[in-house]
């Protein structure tokens, strides 16, 4: 009878906290602070610096421009990026700015769903008003497809979104882009672009059983990429130590060699190729910058 009793209690706190859980509010309010008009061509800038291309874009398989990405297989599942052209049912064609501020800064859908973070919203949240107003702009310009991308595979219990909730609780890092005012425009640049939509950090720093980043071991490499690849360690002393100086790692962003010539591995040979390899060469001297601790105006 004792153990029933536990057993009928243990069911009753579980039951609580599950209802609790599923009506636990999420915080969706990501309005843009101002009416901004957004410029597509600043928005296909944007979104190939976000890694929006590479990840929603099956190009090894001929897929179709933003219409899904090819799997990425992780610990806790298998994810696919979805469609997000303009088709108004397999796309985000419906979407408003709002939906769309709220998805990238919030990692919220338009259903009021949080998004696993395998979608790196958590770097996201530091895009500005303007370059998320750009960004709706550019995807407004897409053809749409009408085929939606595979559905994500992922298994009990981390298909039970209502545990986002717990996880965003524990681990959200949202905020602002805080630019430090000691430093010049160009270092601080390369702050926003390494920190939010470059999201150096989703592959170059290691992650907790639960996914999240181990913030102390901040740009330290991870050994436990999708596909179980890695990346190396990007801080100052691990470049250095290297060889790598400003001039070489801008450089290596645009043609993927590295200072003694082989060729950046398959993960980050897709990120210069989908990404860094397309921005201006004040970016990438930007970013180089502040990866070596180095401020061009001082």
């Amino acid at each position: 009878m004792r153990f029933l009793f536990a057993f009928i209690a243990l069911l009753t706190v579980g039951g609580v906290g599950y209802a609790a859980l599923v009506a636990w509010p999420l915080d969706a309010d990501a309005a843009l602070e101002t009416e901004l008009k957004g410029d597509p061509m600043r928005g296909a800038y944007m979104a190939r610096a976000s890694g929006c291309i590479g990840c929603h874009t099956d190009i090894e398989g001929g897929g179709k421009p933003l219409a899904g990405g090819p799997g990425l297989d992780t610990d806790f599942g298998t994810f696919y990026a979805p469609n997000i052209t303009t088709d108004l049912v397999a796309g985000i064609g419906d979407w408003s700015l709002e939906d769309f501020a709220t998805a990238v800064r919030n990692g919220i859908s338009p259903d009021g769903e949080p998004y696993y973070p395998v979608f790196p919203y958590i770097f996201y949240t530091r895009l500005t008003d303007q370059d998320v107003a750009d960004l709706y702009a550019a995807f407004r310009t897409v053809a749409p497809v009408s085929e939606p991308a595979p559905a994500s595979d992922v298994p009990f219990p981390f298909s039970e979104r209502y545990m986002l909730k717990l996880w965003r609780a524990l681990f959200m890092d949202a905020g602002e882009f805080d630019a430090d005012s000691a430093r010049s425009d160009a270092w601080n640049r390369g702050k926003y672009l390494v920190e939010g939509p470059l999201h150096c950090g989703a592959c170059h720093t290691p992650r907790n059983v639960f996914g999240a980043r181990d913030h102390g071991h901040h740009f330290e490499g991870s050994n436990a990429l999708p596909g179980d690849e890695s990346a190396p360690p990007i801080t100052l002393e691990a470049l250095k130590e290297n060889d790598w100086s400003a001039a070489s790692l801008a450089y290596a962003l645009k043609s993927g060699l590295t200072p003694s010539g082989d060729a950046f591995g398959s993960l980050m040979g897709e990120v210069v190729r989908d990404s860094t390899s397309f921005l201006n060469e004040a970016d990438r001297e930007a970013i180089a910058a502040f990866l070596m601790g180095e401020d061009p105006q001082t």
